[in-house]
């Protein structure tokens, strides 16, 4: 009868398994949180560049507000190109609306709420408050076109944290209803409040992927550029002293032999005339 001889695994054998999931973990990037809520407003079902996955506008078909994809036409600025839908639709309206928020746990959480200013081109045209949960002022006098400019995406974070049937921000507290919490866009004196997409997460503002730096506008960075070109001419030293100027060099040591011959020849030539 022939044993059969069996192998067992050895750290060898699994060490390429190994490392692929710890490059896969590391490529899918460093951020560790659990999304309790993503919405697309006034669009379809999108995953984010973050895997974050944001559902259809739970509004849409309920007569409250207007979708609006006008963002479609412009590429937006600060974000890749898997994140412009999140900030190419919206949802408006010409009265306060909002979104409710289901909220199960305690904990810290942090509100994403996505803007981007698709339509006007000068600030104060279009200016609104947010505010959570119907007592709490999160976002005020937002000015998106004020703060980063047209077609350039926009966040503002909100984080709160959930005790006892309690909302917490800022100190400040208001009870929980029906287990949600709410978000409203508040209608102002310029033009119709708006959201692009909104995103709960449970975890502090650390956890959470945020934009990066605003791109600087054509023209002041063109206007950068000549500042830098004046400084550094104004610093640049040159290799010696100055080359004196010609024109303005003192001659007088010079001429003082011709001015004393002349003046000895004069005396001379008066005797000589005497003579």
């Amino acid at each position: 009868m022939t044993a059969l001889r069996m192998r067992l695994p050895t750290w060898n054998d699994d060490f390429p398994i190994f490392l692929l999931l710890l490059l896969g973990v590391l490529a899918s990037g460093s951020y560790c949180f659990e999304v309790i809520y993503a919405i697309n407003a006034g669009g379809e079902a999108h995953t984010d560049s973050n895997g974050v996955h944001y559902a259809r506008d739970p509004l849409m078909g309920k007569y409250i507000g207007t979708a609006s994809d006008y963002g479609k036409q412009l590429i937006i600025g600060r974000i890749s190109d898997i994140d412009q839908i999140l900030y190419q639709t919206e949802r408006y309206h010409h009265n306060t609306f909002g979104y409710d928020i289901p909220i199960s746990q305690d904990g810290d959480y942090v509100m994403i709420l996505k803007f981007c200013e698709v339509y006007f081109n000068s600030p104060n045209m279009k200016v609104f408050d947010v505010v959570l949960n119907g007592d709490h002022t999160v976002v005020t006098d937002l000015d998106i076109f004020e703060r980063v400019g047209r077609g350039v995406a926009h966040d503002e974070y909100v984080s709160f944290k959930v005790l006892g049937g309690k909302l917490i921000y800022n100190d400040e507290e208001s009870d929980i209803l029906g287990g949600k919490i709410r978000v409203e866009f508040i209608k102002g004196y310029r033009d119709n409040p708006k959201i692009n997409a909104i995103a709960v997460v449970k975890g502090v503002l650390d956890d959470v992927p945020q934009l990066g730096p605003i791109p600087p506008d054509p023209e002041d960075y063109q206007g950068m550029q000549e500042e830098e070109e004046e400084t550094d001419l104004r610093s640049r030293h040159t290799s010696g002293p100055r080359t004196p100027d010609p024109y303005l060099i003192d001659e007088s040591p010079v001429l003082l032999p011709v001015f004393v011959a002349i003046g000895a020849f004069i005396p001379l030539l008066f005797c000589l005339c005497k003579l």
